[in-house]
């Protein structure tokens, strides 16, 4: 075998020499070559001799090697099939055999004496019966020398054997000998492992030579932040600046000194200015503020402002989401953090945004629940680290964004790290004001934006200027659909409505009956807000069925009060009640359509036993309404106290609403009456029909300079033509 193996890899190896002349591939990596050496001896008439003699040294020396590896590998796999020819060889010359049971092995071989011995290997669960030459087996003469039996125990099999042998009379000494024998059969599986592991080899070896495949560059690249670069020599930024976002006056005020400082350091130098809680060092060296956290709920501007910090900064912004510093492999949060942090200091004076930073930011708890909780806290504590470290030398600043202000860790919000908190909220009526002229300039109008937007901001109190930037898109796409050339006043309130409640279901109307019932419900909201003192000012009461409110609602100038009393908290429960106690005190029954009213009122009430100390009873306490232990703070004498209360102010709530409308049930008659026929009012149908309201006249804006103010009223029997 050996000479023959010698033999092998001669002539592999002179037929790999004979073959070296030619140019392979390098796109592959495979040097192919001829099976003749009469190649050699030829003489190319394109290259003479003087071409072959100025072969550069690194090329030969590039092909000597590939063509060892290459050599090398063939005598391995040569090796391998070899092996692989004996065991097969070595498996073909075993006899063939057949199976047998347990009953057929004792009462056709054994009681007959056709058994000359037994082959016991006790590494498996089966035996080799070998029988006798000429045996017979059923009556024939048996076509196999080795037969196969499964045996169930085999470390017992001898002893059984033996017991069978006495039952049919074997005398002892006389019985079948019993070979146990040890076979080891490995090669087979050691062949197939290898060639797995050669084939798995030579495949890796190509993918990694055809696609640069590099294992551990996959990992260092998990381990990088990727995050956004603003570059401001190399682009416009965000294409947003400050004159672009419209309100947030004081926000802006104090972001941009942060880019003041970072364009003009040296005015700040000068005066030995600490920006905010920085600590002078020398008369050049300052540390500077870790960052400013924007707080506020979502859609009022946090991301706007700071895509606005990226185009105005005038420096290197890198952005990047909380989300993305999370992953299922441990360790990446943190090294995703190293790097975000260092790619900032090389471009130093740099600012650093993470939006929604909760997602990294949230309080540690004592105990991790899972490892998606401690790779978290790994990712806030590197977090903390690199803030607290920054130094003058590094004029880094971090800004970060959330709408959920109270899950973050207090070391994260203590001074040295941000500090400053900056307190976006919903925008004012003047607020609303200038956001609806940015938006309304960027759509055609009939008019000036002026003329829409201060009525337009009495109709969406409580928008965000997102919702504020989707009520200017809704319009204009309700203006298409209607094929007019510009947006008017009409489709403004349109798509105020839709924001609000949805869109109107014209294909499923409602029965007489039920629609008679939602029409006293809003006339009762209606009236007992027009009678009371302390409620806001009726904007529209409709009875159209939407999408979102179901079927119907009534709309209030929500006022920017900001304390309210006793008093005014009860008569907006009253009001909230009125659409509950006009269905009774007209069809004496009540339905489900007040739950959502319950809920407020409820709601409200609690407020004002557990935290605003407005019951007598239950004296001047305050308890916090979402807890998440079980145990409260208070006993359950004081809890049942409590229960007792906010049933008591919901009571007197309601039969005050009740006598209300009592007494002017005519009233609620006639405006439930009008809405049956025209479906929606607005604040001037309610005051031609029952008069002013007894308190005066409410806060609202007066729509003279809005031409066509009032509603869109849609007929139900006019359907709109769908745009081309």
């Amino acid at each position: 075998a050996y000479k023959k193996i010698y033999k092998e890899f001669h002539a592999v190896q002179s037929t790999l020499m004979c073959s070296s002349k030619y140019n392979f591939s390098p796109r592959f990596n495979i040097r192919y070559f001829s099976t003749t050496c009469s190649n050699s001896n030829k003489q190319s008439p394109k290259k003479s001799d003087s071409e072959n003699s100025n072969k550069k040294p690194d090329e030969n020396g590039d092909i000597k090697s590939v063509l060892t590896k290459l050599s090398m590998w063939l005598i391995l796999l040569y090796v391998t099939l070899i092996a692989l020819k004996y065991q097969i060889e070595m498996y073909s010359n075993s006899e063939p055999a057949a199976s047998v049971s347990w009953n057929e092995f004792v009462y056709d071989m054994l009681n007959k004496g056709e058994v000359e011995a037994i082959v016991v290997n006790p590494t498996i669960d089966h035996v080799i019966i070998v029988v006798h030459d000429g045996a017979i087996i059923k009556g024939r003469r048996s076509l196999y020398k080795r037969y196969h039996m499964a045996v169930p125990n085999i470390e017992n099999f001898e002893e059984k054997l033996r017991k069978v042998e006495k039952n049919l009379g074997i005398k002892a000494g006389q019985g079948v000998q019993v070979i146990y024998e040890r076979k080891i059969e490995y090669i087979a599986s050691i062949i197939r492992l290898v060639l797995i592991a050669l084939i798995t080899a030579i495949a890796f070896s190509f993918v990694r030579k055809r696609f640069s495949f590099k294992p551990f560059e996959i990992i260092s690249q998990m381990k990088q932040a990727k995050f956004t670069l603003v570059e401001p020599l190399m682009g416009k930024g965000k294409g947003v600046r400050f004159g672009d976002v419209a309100g947030l006056k004081e926000a802006k005020i104090e972001v941009m000194e942060f880019v003041d400082y970072l364009k003009k350091p040296e005015r700040y130098k000068l005066l030995g200015a600490k920006i905010p809680q920085g600590k002078k060092l020398n008369s050049e060296n300052i540390i500077l503020s870790s960052g400013v956290l924007l707080l506020g709920p979502p859609g009022c501007g946090k991301t706007l402002l700071a895509k606005a910090v990226a185009t105005e900064a005038s420096v290197p912004f890198l952005s990047m989401n909380g989300s993305e510093f999370i992953e299922v492999f441990g360790g990446l949060g943190a090294a995703r953090v190293r790097h975000l942090f260092k790619e900032a200091k090389k471009r130093a004076p740099s600012i650093i945004y993470i939006d929604e930073i909760d997602a990294i930011g949230k309080k540690r708890s004592e105990s991790s629940l899972g490892i998606g909780d401690r790779e978290s806290e790994r990712t806030l504590n590197q977090l903390l680290v690199e803030m607290d470290g920054m130094i003058a030398k590094e004029n880094v600043i971090i800004l970060a964004s959330t709408n959920r202000a109270e899950v973050l860790d207090k070391a994260l919000l203590r001074p040295g790290r941000f500090d400053r908190h900056i307190l976006i909220d919903l925008p004012t009526l003047e607020e609303r004001q200038q956001i609806f002229e940015t938006h309304l300039k960027k759509i055609s109008l009939e008019d000036e934006p002026s003329k829409y937007s201060r009525y337009l901001a009495f109709l969406t109190p409580g928008f965000s200027g997102a919702d504020i930037a989707n009520v200017c898109n809704e319009a204009a796409l309700h203006a298409a659909r209607d094929k007019k050339k510009q947006v008017d006043s009409n489709d403004l309130t349109y798509a105020i409505d839709r924001t609000i409640g949805g869109l109107t279901k014209r294909n499923n109307p409602l029965t007489p009956s039920t629609k008679r019932i939602v029409a006293y419900h809003e006339a009762g909201h209606a009236l007992v807000g027009w009678l009371m003192e302390h409620t806001d000012a009726l904007l529209k009461v409709t009875i159209v069925p939407r999408t979102n409110l179901k079927l119907g609602f009534t709309q209030y100038t929500e006022s920017d009060q900001k304390l309210y009393s006793k008093e005014q908290l009860f008569e907006r429960m009253c009001m909230t009640l009125g659409g509950r106690v006009a269905e009774y005190v007209t069809f004496d029954k009540i339905s489900t359509g007040a739950e959502n009213d319950l809920k407020t009122v409820t709601k409200t009430a609690y407020l004002q036993v557990q935290q605003f100390g407005m019951s007598p009873a239950v004296g001047l306490v305050s308890f916090d309404e979402h807890t998440n232990t079980k145990k409260k703070p208070y006993s359950k004498k004081l809890a049942n106290l409590m229960d007792a209360e906010v049933r008591r102010i919901i009571g007197e709530a309601y039969e005050r609403t009740r006598q209300l409308l009592l007494d002017n049930k005519d009233k609620l008659d006639t405006l439930a009456e009008a809405l049956l026929k025209k479906e929606t009012l607005s604040y001037n149908d309610v005051e031609k029909l029952i008069g002013p309201p007894p308190y005066g006249k409410k806060r609202l804006v007066e729509p003279a300079e809005f031409e066509n103010s009032d509603p869109a009223r849609e007929s139900p029997s006019v359907e709109r033509e769908p745009a081309e």
